[in-house]
């Protein structure tokens, strides 16, 4: 459930990082896994997406981004409303496919 008040949020992280060294090539993969222990999931290879809540946990999740972006490459950061989310196109081999759903939230008892 999402409080009045409240708007659920995407928050996308884009990146370009160097791989031609062994090190740049750790240091992606340790991106990449940062960012799925952070909740993020991946959408394409270089474009990984986490729904939030609100625009205050979005805004949390996007610093904590910001902390682990690696010295060298690009790293982009956009937040989304779950409508504008909602209203991407989505191809799978030609084959047009609803964009993913936001999870419900947990309860805790």
């Amino acid at each position: 459930m999402i409080l009045s008040g409240y708007r659920a949020m995407w928050v996308f992280v884009m990146f370009d990082l160097p791989v031609r060294k062994p090190e740049e090539r750790r240091v992606a993969s340790r991106f990449r896994k940062d960012l799925v222990s952070e909740g993020f999931w991946m959408l394409q290879y270089s474009v990984y997406a986490r729904p939030c809540p609100s625009e205050e946990n979005a805004e949390v999740h996007a610093q904590r981004v910001r902390a682990m972006v690696p010295s060298e490459g690009h790293v982009r950061i956009l937040r989304l409303t779950d409508k504008q989310f909602g209203r991407m196109e989505v191809f799978i081999g030609g084959t047009t496919r609803a964009p993913e759903e936001m999870p419900g939230q947990l309860e805790i008892f």
